[in-house]
């Protein structure tokens, strides 16, 4: 059985201070930590917010970021050596780069890249320089160097070691002209789970993340906004569609079974869209239910 423990990483350097920020405190106020049966592991506070890009590299806040990515590293590396399963509560998105780095410092793994968007801009087509629409071209090495390469190991993950799935920013993302998506890189959007269906596109996920190189296990990383916007409509960034929450659960209820996967982050839910803190609980309860059928 797996041993949980939750760090809070509420970093919104690579976003804006909306409110992403509460995530932790959102979830953990709605039991989450009862319902994973998790420990609390400690909480990584971000450096101040700069809302200038920076001119060197184009985007928000690259030095906080990158010192930022370290500490992070730091908190979910001394869960893994305790032996436990990390469960990061972001924040923007920008923090997968931490996480990615703890595991970069000890093997080759790969990535289940959860995401309504695929995050995949350079900062000249990003219009607001937000790393947190950059970090997996980030995290696969493509990038300013202070981010790409942290502690000279970029990239955190190979091309063919990440699977992003369930997302649906295709016409948006090339309008904006953001860089494509590398040919060894997995790519099954929305419509691609759709027609396989959600079970059976998450076990070629985890055979695709299973059978190449990484065979560390890989990380989940879970952006909210890979849900049905009519169904999480607490985010930042809203597009139509996505996927149900008995959708989300079988993704992650699969991802997480067996071995492989080490970790999850889960980013961008805005509580401040959430007054009555219906979807927290809704979302707890869907992680809790994920992580049930690993007794």
């Amino acid at each position: 059985m797996r041993k949980l423990a939750i760090i809070e990483a509420p970093s919104v350097l690579g976003l804006r201070p909306t409110g992403v920020e509460d995530l932790p405190a959102a979830l953990l106020g709605a039991g989450l930590a009862v319902g994973l049966g998790a420990v609390h592991a400690g909480r990584v506070e971000p450096p101040p917010y700069a809302p200038e890009r920076d001119p060197d590299t184009g985007v928000l806040n690259a030095g906080g970021i990158a010192t930022y990515s370290v500490a992070l590293a730091g908190a979910v590396g001394g869960v893994l050596d305790d032996g436990r399963f990390p469960v990061v509560l972001g924040g923007d998105c920008s923090v997968l780069l931490g996480t990615l780095l703890a595991l970069r410092r000890r093997d080759r793994h790969g990535l289940l890249f959860l995401d309504g968007h695929t995050d995949f801009y350079q900062p000249s087509a990003e219009p607001a320089g937000e790393v947190a629409s950059m970090e997996l071209a980030l995290a696969t090495g493509r990038g300013p160097r202070v981010l790409a390469d942290l502690e000279g190991r970029g990239p955190l993950v190979r091309d063919e070691d990440v699977v992003a799935l369930g997302f649906r920013d295709a016409e948006e993302s090339a309008a904006h002209g953001m860089q494509p998506l590398p040919p060894a890189l997995h790519a099954m959007e929305l419509d691609t789970v759709r027609a396989l269906g959600a079970a059976e596109a998450a076990r070629r996920a985890v055979g695709l993340l299973s059978g190449g190189g990484a065979d560390a296990g890989f990380w989940v990383h879970l952006d909210v906004d890979v849900l049905d916007d009519a169904l999480m409509p607490a985010v930042d960034y809203r597009q139509p569609d996505g996927l149900s929450w008995r959708e989300l659960e079988t993704v992650l209820r699969t991802a997480l079974s067996g071995g492989g996967a080490v970790g999850l982050t889960v980013t961008i839910f805005n509580p401040r869209l959430d007054p009555g803190g219906t979807l927290a609980r809704r979302l707890g309860d869907c992680l809790a239910a994920a992580f049930d059928s690993q007794g």
